[in-house]
């Protein structure tokens, strides 16, 4: 049995940091390294500074955008040849792909030098949206589904997705435990933020993106308002990947609704557990997420979870247990919902503390990569 540590580049297109690179840094971290030594590709910003920081060894390489760019075969064809390249270079065992574009680049680049190719998958579409020719979705996800050893899913909503179905397995996210404490006192975040302490306060934290809706978020406030008048909202985000004119859309919605002295924009926070910590309750009023590990985070931090029933969610809050779950697009639903437990405090707490311990059985970290180290061991190469 060889005892050197095997070699594994892991391959991501982002520069600033969402929830399929927080995903990352974690696995990149409690990878054993007495058995891996795990490489990063991919451009500089936030996640090679981070990586980098976790004693990764990172390689800084182009990855540029493909989906309407005249110059897209030709960034393709000089991405792979630079992923070929760091790949012979380390001597990889495995290259892995954590997105979607990374994937277009990785798996060209792991046949070019005769290396399994894994395709971990964390969404529906090929974009952020649902396409509008999904024979060509399809299609695509099906040929690197052809190029992958194995395709890791995110969750089972992702995993049905796949064309592939042969070579998918399902290996859920997960989150450090330690670093959220339900028991954390949430009164100075409020106090920063000039919400009363005694204010019903929702919350939701998600970068600022059409699909993350914090459109209906506000219509589901106004109406919370309507029936609670005392009540505040908290929303925790920044517009990561050119959203400005949907965060100038929102706050104008807020002042529209006449919420902008009830509704706070925090920005992007690097640690949501404060206002977490602030949090009566956790309002999910987004489009399918193809997981959510903000919705474990929140759980962590025994908050019930209020949203809808789509996507992944219904695999992590449990509908009458953690949380309340309702018809997609209801938003009067929804705000009745969060009513109820705004109105029944006691019976929020039962469903926060059910949460969390759901997160602690089924959404840990340590869950995640020791699934994924056994999934990889299998398909390392004898050498």
């Amino acid at each position: 049995m060889n005892s050197m540590p095997i070699p594994l580049l892991f391959v991501d297109h982002a520069t600033d940091l969402g929830g399929a690179e927080y995903s990352l840094l974690m696995i990149l971290e409690l990878l054993d390294r007495a058995r891996w030594t795990p490489h990063l590709a991919c451009q500089p910003g936030s996640l090679a500074e981070r990586a980098a920081a976790l004693g990764v060894a990172v390689h800084l390489t182009p990855l540029p955008r493909l989906r309407r760019s005249l110059s897209a075969l030709a960034n393709l064809a000089g991405g792979a040849r630079s992923l070929a390249r760091i790949a012979r270079e380390t001597d990889t065992s495995l290259v892995i792909a954590n997105t979607v574009r990374a994937a277009l680049y990785a798996a060209p680049a792991a046949r070019w030098v005769g290396t399994p190719f894994v395709w971990y998958w964390r969404d529906f579409w090929l974009g952020e949206s649902e396409p509008r020719l999904r024979w060509a979705d399809t299609g695509v996800k099906a040929l690197l589904g052809a190029l992958s050893a194995r395709i890791i899913a995110n969750s089972q909503a992702t995993g049905r997705c796949q064309p592939v179905q042969r070579k998918t397995v399902v290996v859920p996210n997960g989150i450090r435990m330690e670093r959220y404490d339900p028991a954390l006192d949430g009164s100075p975040f409020r106090r920063a933020y000039g919400i009363p302490d005694d204010a019903p306060l929702v919350g939701q934290v998600a970068r600022l993106a059409t699909w993350k809706r914090q459109d209906l978020f506000l219509q589901a406030l106004a109406k919370i308002r309507d029936e609670m008048p005392e009540a505040w909202g908290v929303i925790v985000g920044g517009p990561l990947f050119e959203q400005e004119a949907y965060e100038a859309h929102v706050q104008r919605l807020a002042r529209e609704l006449g919420l902008a002295d009830r509704v706070v924009f925090t920005g992007q926070l690097d640690d949501p557990g404060p206002a977490l910590a602030a949090m009566d309750l956790f309002l999910q009023p987004g489009e399918p997420e193809p997981f959510g590990l903000v919705h474990v985070e929140a759980m962590a931090m025994a908050k019930p979870i209020v949203g809808f029933a789509h996507g992944a969610l219904p695999e992590i809050a449990v509908d009458g247990e953690t949380g309340l779950l309702v018809p997609p697009g209801n938003v009067t639903a929804l705000a009745e919902a969060a009513l109820t437990l705004l109105r029944d405090p006691e019976r929020a707490r039962r469903m926060g503390r059910a949460g969390r311990q759901r997160a602690l059985e089924a959404f840990t970290i340590e869950r995640t990569v020791g699934d994924l180290e056994g999934i990889l061991s299998e398909l390392v190469p004898r050498r």
